[in-house]
């Protein structure tokens, strides 16, 4: 008896339209019940985030961007981030966008994760990175319709910020969950190290 976990086999595609930031196409698959439908996928680029952090006086501020989405008509407080272009390296990407949207440039790039944004309709990856080491290079270098506003957060009060209304967009939420993960991994490895501690 077929099952969720079972593949579909593909049976034909037609481009339907490129409209820039992705292209539109229709593809004919049988499912594992023998039945064949038709079902319209998102080809769009891979995107690149970074996560950048830094360190002053013992304490710990993410470095966001703050601009207006087209998409929801709001304006977002995000990581910085975006396309990888053709045949770009996407941690190059992501130290790309950092350098546009905010003059800063990472001494340390450390690969976070590997998600599909939404495997329903779209066929691209987004990467998360974390920048450590930060160092202000110069002025924003933007395209001509970005307004970006950098802002230095303290990172549990960005963090508390997830979910709440301005704060909500879900891949940065996922990149956030990504950086959580990674910080816990690093304190046990460090708590790891030497002695064990004492009982109290």
């Amino acid at each position: 008896m077929p099952n969720g976990s079972d593949p579909w086999e593909s049976r034909g595609a037609r481009h339907i339209r490129d409209f820039g930031i992705f292209k539109a196409t229709e593809v004919d698959r049988e499912g594992p019940h023998g039945k064949t439908g038709r079902f319209v996928v998102l080809d769009a680029p891979d995107w690149g985030i970074v996560v950048p952090v830094l360190e002053r006086d013992g304490a710990r501020y993410f470095l966001a961007v703050r601009q207006f989405r087209h998409g929801s008509g709001k304006v977002s407080l995000e990581f910085p981030g975006g396309v990888v272009e053709p045949g770009e390296d996407p941690a190059r990407a992501a130290s790309r966008e950092l350098r546009e949207e905010t003059g800063y440039i990472a001494g340390s790039l450390s690969f976070l994760g590997d998600l599909s944004p939404n495997p329903a309709i779209l066929t691209n990856r987004f990467r998360v990175y974390l920048a450590e080491d930060l160092r202000l290079e110069g002025e924003q270098s933007l395209d001509e319709h970005e307004i970006v506003d950098v802002q230095e957060l303290p990172e549990e009060d960005f963090l508390d910020l997830l979910g709440a209304p301005g704060c909500d967009h879900a891949l940065m939420l996922a990149a956030a969950f990504l950086y959580l993960r990674d910080r816990e991994r690093r304190r046990a490895g460090a708590a790891g190290c030497g002695n064990p501690p004492s009982a109290v």
